[in-house]
């Protein structure tokens, strides 16, 4: 079974006799990692109780569209932002009609058309009902938009009749699930990326450092990995887990960041800078603690390397991406910043005041090039880092297929 971990899953339950395999597919996703929420229709609490969802989820089970207690903790919206992938399973007819149609009539749906995140469905119906020229031309549609559609497998089914309309097992939605978040956009590809703050060490206690909590980063970087890539992440001082299949280098300061890049950026095809890293470092370090007594102190800074714009320099040069947190003016000085380092593409995003930024699970992203500007809206970093992925391994296909061929085998 793939990986699900640190995942978030909504599950949707729906009428049908498969709903008492629902169960045993919660166990399933968070044997592989995954943080699983369950939102049940009306008719499918006519096979399974809220009672026995929310035991094996350890999470509430979310019922009703206009509930003010949900509303005043995880609304629609706010459980729509939370996934990071829709599952239904099972999927009713009823429900792929639903969906087919973009009705919002009750909260799955809703949530279904207020996510971004990735969607599948797993139909579960009579065999007579699933062949019904309505439900497969229902399908066609969901998957001409982008829906997943997972099985429906072959057998017996609980009226006694045989074909297909079975829901896929448990242990097979959940490897399919974990496949949602392959894509194979970077495949065989290097990518390194650099995260977090850097540490100027003014004695052996005290330091000068950016703001950052490394959490992009660190999402970034799984998703490259998600993604297919060979994945370096050189990672500055934070207290995040390390992503699994990516190579974590762990450094202090920004020249040993500068150092780190440059020992292995000849072998990257895509270089991602999203480290805050400190402009000045004290010129001297003291060797012991600097004791409090004039009333100012003067400390002597100098500049540091600057490392996304030597990477941009390098002949031949990686698909070089920086980072731009400002606290005005967005989108100027994000283009100012494109055109000083010489790079091929900035995420920018307002930082400080009402913004906030520093710490948080959500962001927004504001990406310029030279073609023009995109906009990423509100959504969880695991999600928001998905989506810059995939347009950083579209604008680097495409640039590769037009400029230089050879860098696509970079790896």
């Amino acid at each position: 079974m793939g990986t699900l971990v640190n995942k978030r899953i909504l599950l949707g339950v729906t009428g049908g006799i498969a709903a008492y395999k629902s169960a045993d597919l919660v166990r399933r996703l968070r044997e592989a990692g995954a943080a699983v929420r369950v939102v049940m229709t009306d008719a499918a609490c006519e096979f399974i109780t809220e009672l026995t969802l929310q035991a094996v989820s350890s999470h509430p089970v979310h019922r009703n569209l206009l509930d003010t207690q949900a509303e005043s903790a995880m609304g629609h919206i706010e459980l729509a932002r939370w996934a990071d992938a829709i599952l239904v399973a099972p999927a009713s007819a009823d429900f792929l009609a639903r969906l087919a149609q973009g009705r919002g009539d009750d909260l799955l749906t809703t949530l279904c058309l207020a996510s971004a995140a990735p969607l599948a469905v797993a139909p579960a119906m009579n065999q007579q009902m699933w062949r019904n020229p309505a439900t497969q031309a229902n399908v066609a549609i969901l998957r001409q938009r982008g829906v997943q559609v997972f099985g429906p497998a072959e057998g017996s089914q609980a009226c006694g009749d045989v074909g297909p309309g079975r829901m896929l097992e448990p242990t097979e939605l959940a490897t399919l699930t974990a496949g949602l978040f392959a894509t194979g956009a970077l495949d065989g590809l290097n990518v390194l990326i650099t995260a977090g703050p850097t540490w100027e060490a003014l004695d052996p206690v005290r330091g000068l450092s950016n703001k950052s909590s490394g959490k992009m980063g660190y999402a970034v970087a799984e998703a490259a990995a998600e993604a297919g890539a060979q994945v370096t992440l050189i990672s500055g001082p934070v207290t995040l887990t390390p992503p699994a299949r990516v190579t974590t280098v762990r450094v202090t300061s920004a020249q040993e960041m500068y150092a780190a890049v440059h020992e292995r950026i000849g072998s990257a095809a895509i270089f991602i800078g999203i480290a805050a890293v400190a402009d000045y470092r004290p010129a001297s370090v003291a060797e012991q603690k600097i004791k409090k007594s004039a009333e100012r102190l003067t400390i002597e800074l100098v500049r540091n390397p600057d490392i996304l714009a030597s990477v941009a320099t390098l002949k031949p040069a990686p698909f070089t991406v920086g980072f731009a947190a400002e606290t005005e003016h967005l989108e100027a000085a994000a283009r100012a910043k494109l055109a000083a380092k010489g790079v091929d593409l900035i995420a920018a995003n307002l930082v400080g005041g009402s913004e906030g930024g520093f710490g948080a699970d959500e962001n927004r992203l504001l990406l310029v090039d030279r073609d023009g500007t995109t906009e990423l809206p509100l959504a969880s970093k695991t999600q928001l880092a998905r989506t810059l992925i995939q347009h950083i391994a579209d604008k680097y296909h495409a640039k590769n297929r037009t400029q230089n061929p050879r860098r696509t085998h970079r790896h």
